[in-house]
């Protein structure tokens, strides 16, 4: 990474405390569009096979720590520990995270149950958030997943998701 642009990048994330957009990465280096993906491309090049990884979520960014070594980090930092998601709660995760933005009524209709405890349980752990709202009657909260959903799965962004059906398959 030569780039004097993907090094200012790469401060900037490892700074920062929470994700960043796109735009303010522009508006930090005063670069364009362009140039700032170039440079981010640039420093995920970079990072490949280091014990960070740069996560994108949509236009969100940010340094985080590589799956693999997740558990030498825990154990280095010690953080508090937090209930494991029961497996409602992973149907429901695996449902917005494939069918994203989704209604709450799409969901419990693949499911067959409510799902109101589960998504409320799943905003308040940060792994889902209202994106939108639906064209149909009432309006309804359409749900997506967050940065956070990705650092929980260890995956750099979406399009990482494995293909609808695989991990039911090897299940």
């Amino acid at each position: 990474m030569s780039s004097a642009l993907s090094q200012a990048l790469e401060a900037i994330l490892f700074s920062s405390n929470r994700p960043l957009k796109v735009r303010e990465l522009q508006q930090a280096t005063e670069a364009g569009a362009k140039e700032v993906e170039a440079a981010l491309a640039d420093l995920r090049d970079a990072l490949a096979g280091r014990g960070l990884m740069l996560q994108r979520h949509g236009d969100q960014l940010q340094l985080v720590t590589r799956p693999e070594v997740a558990a030498f980090v825990r154990r280095a930092l010690r953080p508090e520990v937090t209930g494991k998601l029961s497996s409602a709660a992973y149907e429901t995760l695996a449902i917005v995270a494939y069918q994203q933005p989704v209604p709450r009524s799409r969901i419990e209709e693949i499911r067959g149950v409510n799902c109101d405890s589960v998504l409320a349980n799943l905003e308040l752990r940060n792994l889902v958030v209202e994106v939108g709202r639906g064209s149909g009657p009432g309006q309804p909260k359409l749900y997506g997943t967050t940065m956070r959903f990705l650092q929980v799965l260890g995956l750099s962004s979406l399009d990482d998701l494995p293909p609808p059906g695989v991990a039911a398959e090897t299940a």
